[in-house]
């Protein structure tokens, strides 16, 4: 219990730190736990969170849910780092697509617009063991368009 609360002092004390409202070329915006680039995409945040031992990551590609240029292709790269900015893992898609498999992992990867949930089962690819408590971010890159961010915890 004590590990918990102390956890969750950090995480207060470095969302102090961290801001609400962010602007890259005046077209990024964070609203209601979703960091937004107009036109772009969309990244979710993860639920459960915290969580124990998997989570999902929900995102959208393009314009979505409306898809207005239903034929165009974005390249994606979504990943996991921890608090020292060292990448922990790569998430697959859940469910999958008409062009993408599920289970396919999220790097490099060409979609179509729309709605995707990327899963994450906790595992950090480095020691093949359950990722440690703490502060972890993930972010999706779109195409060449600077990455979105956002922070999830893992409590043990």
């Amino acid at each position: 219990m004590k590990r918990v609360v102390t956890l969750l002092g950090l995480v207060l004390a470095v969302s102090a730190f961290m801001p609400r409202e962010v602007a890259a070329q005046g077209s990024v915006i964070e609203q209601n736990s979703t960091v937004v680039r107009r036109g772009v995409g969309k990244l979710k945040q993860n639920f459960p969170n915290p969580f124990n031992p998997a989570t999902r990551i929900p995102f959208d590609v393009g314009d979505a849910p409306q898809c207005s240029d239903q034929g165009r292709q974005y390249r994606i790269t979504l990943r996991i780092f921890n608090l020292l900015a060292r990448e922990v893992a790569v998430p697959v898609l859940q469910g999958g697509t008409s062009t993408v498999a599920g289970g396919q992992p999220l790097r490099g990867i060409s979609v179509p617009c729309g709605e995707y949930v990327a899963y994450w089962d906790g595992v950090d690819k480095r020691t093949g063991r359950e990722a440690p408590s703490g502060i972890y971010s993930y972010t999706l890159q779109i195409d060449d368009n600077p990455p979105l961010a956002k922070k999830m915890i893992v409590v043990k």
